[in-house]
């Protein structure tokens, strides 16, 4: 009886999955995907993914950051509730997504990849030196919310007049404290991106 059971399921199971719809697997260039959807299989190349996910991170960056205007300064924070210092600002944003960077501005200086001023994107993360443009050390720190014709605009935590998270421009005193542009996207949860 117990054979009989189990040729009687062997059966089944084959007759079931013999009239099973096969499905032929196309293997793609290694810079592509397949997909396959309702009007047909497409394939699309992996760059165009991966920038669309790099461009909804980024984005996804920037608005966070936006939340947090008006938040006040104070100084060695990266707690929103209290107050947050520059980098303590960009922490506070990047610890919201799991991406890893490091704590004080000085160390931004060799972090990320160096992008020209005229390439910046929303997300990307603008360095400038302290209070004293003459020394071209890395102490203090923005995230770029805009690029509109080389008119750029970043969201910062300010010790200055403002005293916190404000939206400025790229020019005049900060013009004069550029260091550089860094992009630190693509970068998955929990990596840094180095």
């Amino acid at each position: 009886m117990r054979y009989l059971f189990f040729a009687l399921f062997t059966t089944l199971l084959i007759f079931v999955f013999g009239f099973c719809e096969k499905k032929s697997i196309k293997i793609a260039p290694e810079n592509e995907v397949i997909t396959d959807n309702p009007i047909g299989k497409k394939s699309v190349k992996k760059d165009t993914i991966r920038n669309v996910e790099t461009a909804t991170q980024a984005s996804d960056f920037v608005s966070y950051a936006k939340t947090l205007t008006g938040t006040p300064y104070l100084y060695g924070s990266v707690n929103p509730e209290k107050g947050l210092d520059c980098s303590g600002f960009i922490n506070a944003v990047s610890n919201h997504f799991g991406i890893k960077v490091p704590r004080s501005s000085v160390e931004f200086t060799n972090f990320g990849t160096t992008v020209e001023t005229s390439n910046a994107k929303p997300g990307d993360l603008i360095l400038f030196t302290g209070t004293d443009p003459g020394k071209r050390i890395v102490g203090h720190m923005g995230i770029i919310i805009n690029n509109l014709n080389g008119e750029v605009e970043f969201i910062h935590s300010s010790s200055g007049n403002a005293k916190g998270v404000i939206v400025s421009d790229l020019s005049g005193y900060y013009e004069t404290r550029l260091v550089k542009i860094i992009r630190i996207f693509p970068t998955a949860a929990n990596e840094v991106a180095v």
